[in-house]
């Protein structure tokens, strides 16, 4: 169950990332963002009532306020790169660093020790991460969407660390938080109250591209309650992989060899992931 919970959250990251990454290159970055988490506080509201909870503790609102803070720096981050037009070099450094520093923490200071063959999954995930994003070779690596990939992806890895350590009786309340704390943290990005929204037309796909990482939240959210942090992280981060896909069938982009790489290591990190 937990491996299902967390190729779910993939699935909506992805669907998500592929929405908000097109609607940012049409409108302002952080209206973006910033609708994207009301769609999401939206969407968390609805399946709150579904999930059983029972006493909520302010620690688990706590740490879900610390991982929507997360959400709001990493999605803030990464759609101002994405908006500078470094797909390739945002995209691959926020999904491989975003990864790889969960991990880390989990082993570090979480005591999770997880076995061989999971490990070898890990090792095969981060490279794949990179090489399935990595979409040209041309010298974007400036200074500007490189920083702007790192801190988005310490964004990432708070926003997964934290959400982790609310109890299960919380339900998805940890989730409402964060999205709350989401939306305070992008705000003051968007010089309010001289907002710039987005077009009409572009509205509903920003809100809908944050009620689809709502979603993936409260799937990796119940990932860990099934699984080790360190397995529901990696599988919920191998995201990229849907918006290249998507890329190929929705927009006739071209598969590049190196993206056919990751594609297939990819496919073979899930496999060890989700046979220990």
């Amino acid at each position: 169950m937990g491996t299902l919970l967390a190729l779910a959250s993939a699935v909506s990251y992805g669907l998500s990332d592929f929405v908000g990454g097109l609607v940012s290159r049409r409108a302002p970055f952080a209206a973006v963002a910033l609708l994207g988490q009301a769609g999401g506080l939206l969407l968390a509201l609805l399946v709150t009532p579904i999930l059983p909870a029972g006493a909520v503790t302010l620690a688990d609102l706590g740490w879900g306020t610390l991982s929507g803070v997360g959400t709001g720096v990493g999605m803030v981050f990464l759609f101002r790169g994405l908006a500078r037009g470094a797909m390739s070099v945002v995209v691959p450094t926020s999904a491989v660093a975003g990864v790889a520093l969960p991990v880390l923490a989990s082993v570090a200071f979480l005591g999770e020790r997880p076995p061989l063959l999971t490990w070898l999954g890990i090792l095969i995930a981060v490279p794949a991460l990179w090489m399935v994003s990595r979409t040209r070779t041309a010298a974007e690596s400036a200074a500007g969407p490189a920083v702007d990939a790192l801190i988005a992806s310490i964004g990432i890895a708070v926003q997964y660390l934290a959400l982790a350590q609310a109890e299960p009786a919380a339900g998805a309340w940890p989730v409402v938080a964060g999205r709350v704390a989401a939306i305070l943290t992008v705000l003051p990005w968007t010089t309010f109250p001289r907002l710039r929204l987005p077009a009409a037309r572009l509205t509903l796909p920003a809100a809908l591209s944050g009620a689809a990482a709502a979603m993936a939240l409260l799937c990796y959210l119940l990932a860990t309650r099934h699984q080790l942090v360190v397995i529901a992280v990696v599988l919920s981060s191998l995201y990229p992989v849907l918006p290249v896909l998507l890329g190929i069938i929705v927009l006739r982009e071209r598969l590049r060899t190196t993206q056919a790489c990751g594609l297939l290591a990819a496919a073979a990190a899930i496999v060890l992931l989700t046979t220990t």
